[in-house]
């Protein structure tokens, strides 16, 4: 298939783009290359997928509609992944003009080159931060998610809004993808696993905020990748629900997909599995927990499953030992 995916110079994108090459697909990547961090991080995971002869690298960012929309009028793709964003939690807190401009504008540009431009089915990056206060004990897609703790998580609840309106008017399949904590090689240097990494092997402290009482449904790269492919042939029909857990929504073919194993973690163990790996203690320092972050997260997966017969499972001591072997190597070669 031709396949188009926003974000290939970022974390899921280029791993999923990576996979979809392998397999034979022709991708357009349609990336900024922003500043948010190190640009060289983002330029290597290009530099892999731009050895394949089917890939198309489109550099520009969300904001610029004219060149989004040319991109795709000009690719004529079946199938569009949306992953580019601008992420991260504590940094909307300070830059909420970066948030608004790529998720919101961005995702608007998007959905509007799409009425132009029609696919089978776009699948859209959402984030577990949209659960926001709920109280769980699992999340699930069918509960509300009106009390966002971030502004990173408002505007990708907004974007899942405005993508459903897009859905009913105009008949565009849509799958908004709730993301839990993805972890794994080739990730970002603003995330927990690359800080912890770097400041284990250096012998600096790590912060530890919440205290330590903290856990989250970690989920590893490659289960990411597979739960989302197994989710591009299966649009949502308006009136055809999997299974009274579904999240299809009764007046348009737009659903939104819980995509973690739904086994949390909690902090410690995750940290006990970089010493491990790294076969260095973690000098620690406990911190309060941080504004606009939650204590707990777990996935429901139940629609997940009904979906795809697929979950996610790959042991977070098995994950941070992939991570680590990259960090020694890809990462290494990156800082020199």
């Amino acid at each position: 298939m031709k396949i188009f995916i926003t974000g290939t110079a970022g974390f899921i994108g280029f791993h999923l783009a990576r996979r979809l090459l392998a397999e034979g697909h022709e991708i357009a990547g349609y990336d900024g290359l922003t500043d948010y961090y190190d640009v060289r991080l983002k330029q290597a995971r290009h530099a892999i997928l731009e050895r394949s002869p089917n890939f198309r690298p489109v550099i520009g960012r969300l904001e610029n509609a004219d060149l989004l929309a040319a991109a795709l009028r000009d690719f004529r793709p079946q199938i569009v992944l949306h992953l580019a964003a601008q992420a991260g939690v504590r940094y909307s807190i300070e830059h909420p003009d970066a948030y608004v401009a790529s998720n919101l504008t961005g995702t608007y540009n998007l959905l509007e080159a799409l009425r132009q431009t029609p696919v089978r089915h776009a699948l859209l990056a959402s984030t577990s931060s949209v659960y926001g206060a709920n109280p769980g004990p699992a999340f699930r897609e069918t509960e509300r998610t009106d009390f966002p703790l971030s502004i990173y998580a408002a505007t990708k609840r907004s974007t899942e809004a405005l993508a459903h309106s897009y859905a009913h008017l105009f008949a565009t399949p849509i799958t908004m993808l709730r993301f839990f904590t993805v972890y794994g090689p080739w990730g970002r240097p603003d995330m927990a696993p690359l800080k912890f990494a770097t400041a284990i092997e250096a012998g600096t402290p790590i912060d530890i905020y919440g205290g330590g009482n903290m856990s989250r449904d970690f989920t590893y790269i490659d289960d990411v990748v597979e739960s989302v492919l197994r989710l591009v042939p299966k649009p949502p029909e308006t009136g055809r629900p999997v299974s009274p857990a579904d999240s299809l929504s009764p007046v348009a073919p737009w659903r939104t997909v819980n995509i973690a194993g739904g086994q949390p973690v909690p902090l410690l163990d995750f940290i006990a599995a970089f010493e491990a790996a790294l076969g260095k203690p973690a000098a620690r320092k406990f911190l309060p927990m941080q504004p606009g972050d939650v204590a707990a997260t777990r996935a429901d997966t139940t629609l997940l499953e009904a979906l795809t017969g697929y979950l996610p499972r790959t042991s977070v001591p098995v994950g941070v030992k992939a991570f680590v072997e990259w960090f020694r190597t890809d990462w290494g070669r990156l800082q020199t």
